[in-house]
């Protein structure tokens, strides 16, 4: 549970790093992604969890 926490807290920091050195840009680039189709941002979504799994089952196997 240790490990699950702290794993989660670094996502955290990775996440709010953008919001906090660049609220505008964010600002500007949340108002892009509205334009986006919905299936290219599943698919990206899909993509990006393939990426995550992959690395959570070679950081375990090691």
């Amino acid at each position: 549970m240790k490990f699950f926490l702290c794993v989660l807290g670094v996502v955290l920091i990775i996440e709010g790093l953008p919001y906090f050195a660049f609220p505008e840009k964010i600002k500007v680039f949340l108002l892009k992604l509205h334009d986006v189709p919905d299936s290219t941002l599943r698919i990206l979504g899909l993509l990006v969890i393939a990426i995550g799994l992959i690395l959570v089952y070679f950081g375990r196997n090691e």
